[in-house]
């Protein structure tokens, strides 16, 4: 992926232009935005989705604790579960809503509005907001559940109702096919300032069929039949190597850097160590991606992780690796290898989508251990093992996928946490002490219920009580 770039927003909204004489300067607000290009929200969104996704703040993102890759030193409440102190789920909601779909709205507001664009470009240009649209708004739902939909983005509306998730998602898949039909690759579309794909449409056929795809398979223990159908139609058109990821190259200099290097190293905090069974598993399957994941302890070659749920000392377990601590590591939405593994399960399910179960699951794993800089022969090597080799390997489909894909999820640690709940592997437990039991849902910001407080009472009730432990509509395991 080439390296693209990021564009300062503030200095974008508050630029204004030239003016021919002093009559007119004086005439004209000089701080006063002008009109905002649709592609530069396109942009600020795609960052501000990235960013959130993959950041390791325990104010936004907490995910890699909820699936128990890493665990903390100083404070742990997170890894107890505590979600309202930090305002966990007001920070994600906000991010999502406000940062990313709020820029896409208005941004496709401008783009319809705008009558200079060549039709298809136009098309192309709306399609690709549209996908990303469909991209946010099921993170939510797999994160909340039932959320506010139709009257969300609705200005007029304060006080927005919530929608039933199931029903989101059904019209989410409908607006998604009918933006993978929009597309015509023979115009352009969003240009430079797409920060995922620089403009080019066969690559967003690609992203819109592999979330198609992932939306098939995240559904699939509910509605069989549906998710059949889904993933047959887009196992053809879905990303085919790494270099197709969607994903955000940040750049070396902040304000655009790698959030996990702000969060590890800028900030000169040592809040994470990996735990006993995330860096276990790497050490008993002597994953090559160990030493990109993790760092050794101390001036030893040893790698060692702490225990979830406590206080860890940072300097006696192994930190968050190197890899992490890039300023340019890529923020990615989507990879190649999760395509892999959505594949091999769906073949596991008899599916239709080419391949085998096997063929999909080493291609899942070759593909991480690929992103992450090591070799062909590394990933020949780890796949012979037979812990590691799908036909020897222990447990059930479900198993043997999920657990493979816990570990290639490192750096999409949203997604990490939807597909063990979806698949239920690893088998993860609560720690002494928490809260509550294992978190399947965020519960609903505390903002909601003070300012949305008949509709947040609506919302509670029909999912069965604003609990960690309602399910989600798709989560039936």
């Amino acid at each position: 992926m080439k390296k693209l770039l990021l564009f300062c927003i503030p200095a974008l909204l508050f630029t204004t232009s030239c003016v021919d004489s002093l009559e007119e300067d004086f005439n004209v607000n000089p701080k006063a935005a002008t009109k905002v290009p649709g592609t530069t929200l396109v942009s600020n969104a795609q960052r501000n989705l990235a960013r959130t996704m993959v950041s390791g703040s325990v104010n936004l993102n907490v995910f890699r604790l909820y699936v128990q890759q890493w665990a903390q030193t100083t404070y742990f409440d997170e890894s107890v579960y505590d979600i309202n102190t930090r305002n966990i789920n007001g920070a994600f909601w906000n991010a999502l809503y406000r940062d990313v779909l709020r820029d896409l709205n208005e941004a496709k507001g401008l783009i319809q509005a705008d009558n200079t664009l060549n039709a298809k470009v136009k098309a192309n240009q709306l399609a690709s907001i549209e996908v990303l649209e469909v991209y946010a708004w099921s993170t939510l739902v797999n994160t909340f559940g039932d959320i506010p939909y139709t009257q969300a983005l609705d200005f007029n509306k304060s006080q927005p109702a919530y929608d039933d998730d199931k029903a989101i998602y059904n019209d989410l898949i409908n607006r998604l096919n009918t933006a993978i039909g929009q597309f015509d690759a023979s115009a352009e579309g969003l240009g430079g300032g797409d920060l995922l794909y620089h403009g080019d449409v066969s690559h967003w056929v690609m992203f819109a069929n592999s979330l198609k795809l992932r939306m098939a398979m995240t559904i699939a223990d509910d509605d069989a039949t549906k998710a059949k159908t889904m993933a047959e139609q887009a196992a053809g058109k879905v990303f085919k190597s790494n270099d197709d990821n969607a994903q955000v190259t940040f750049l070396d200099t902040p304000p655009n850097t790698n959030p996990l290097w702000e969060d590890l190293v800028q900030s000169g905090r040592k809040d994470y160590v990996g735990t006993s069974l995330f860096v276990g598993t790497l050490n008993d399957l002597k994953d090559p991606r160990l030493d990109e994941y993790f760092k050794p302890v101390g001036t030893t070659s040893t790698y060692k992780g702490g225990v979830y749920g406590v206080n860890n000392s940072s300097t006696n377990f192994s930190n968050p690796g190197p890899a992490l601590e890039e300023q340019t590591l890529p923020g990615v939405l989507m990879s190649y290898s999760q395509v892999e593994f959505l594949l091999a399960d769906a073949a596991s399910r008899g599916f239709n989508v080419g391949g085998t179960v096997a063929s999909h699951y080493n291609a899942g794993v070759t593909a991480s251990i690929l992103q992450w800089g090591n070799t062909q022969a590394e990933a020949t090597a780890y796949l012979l093992q037979p812990e590691v080799a799908y036909l020897t390997a222990t447990g059930s489909a479900k198993d043997k996928i999920g657990r493979q894909e816990w570990i290639a999820l490192y750096n999409q640690p949203v997604d990490a946490w939807t597909e063990v709940r979806r698949l239920d592997s690893p088998k993860l437990t609560a720690p002494t002490g928490a809260r509550s039991a294992l978190p399947i849902r965020l519960t609903y910001p505390i903002a909601e219920q003070n300012v949305n407080g008949a509709n947040y009472a609506a919302a509670a009730s029909a999912i069965g009580g604003d609990k960690v432990e309602s399910r989600i509509f798709w989560d039936k395991n």
